[in-house]
């Protein structure tokens, strides 16, 4: 299924991606090879959609004034390699080939800093809110982008944030639907 999106190998770019180039990244460790998508949900506030707070936060451009919530997100530096909205827009604030700063204190499979050896994508929303179905759709072609143009990455090795930070991170949240997530990539 072509879908438009492809990844520019020389870049570490998506094609069609606005591209917001993220301070917060360095590089992977010499030899590491991308072999895991991580997936994340965000909203900023908790549970609010829309707005510039998300992509503020990861331009280390929040104002800590425009919500109480915020003052506890101060030195924070975070970034994701990229955000799908719920309106299907999708950004990339890191390259691929470079380490972005989304997963923490983590583990799979015995391996720890998962952000080492991985790409994370953000969706906007929230554990609880079900997710749009044009996410899921974007997700879809992006995650078989990335397959395809990595081939250490499959659709097997995609998990949550809360399954390589147990009990530290609950996302993408049980309003995720894995299920129906993996029947749209058996049948892309």
């Amino acid at each position: 299924m072509d879908t438009g999106w492809q990844i520019d190998s020389k870049t570490g770019y998506l094609q069609g991606a606005i591209r917001r180039c993220s301070p917060n990244y360095d590089h992977r460790p010499v030899g590491c090879e991308i072999d895991l998508i991580v997936l994340h949900n965000i909203s900023l506030p908790a549970g609010h959609f829309g707005g510039p707070h998300i992509d503020a936060l990861f331009m280390n451009e929040l104002d800590l004034c425009a919500h109480p919530d915020f003052k506890a997100l101060d030195r924070l530096r975070v970034s994701s390699h990229l955000l799908i909205g719920r309106d299907g827009r999708v950004f990339q604030y890191v390259p691929f080939h470079l380490r972005a700063w989304h997963a923490g204190v983590s583990s799979y499979c015995g391996r720890e800093n998962c952000n080492d050896f991985s790409i994370g994508i953000e969706l906007e929303g929230a554990d609880d809110t079900p997710y749009e179905m044009l996410q899921y759709q974007r997700l879809t072609q992006i995650t078989q982008a990335l397959v395809s143009g990595y081939d250490t990455l499959s659709v097997e090795r995609i998990t949550g944030h809360s399954d390589i930070a147990p009990g530290r991170k609950t996302d993408p949240g049980p309003a995720f639907d894995w299920v129906h997530f993996k029947q749209l990539l058996n049948t892309a």
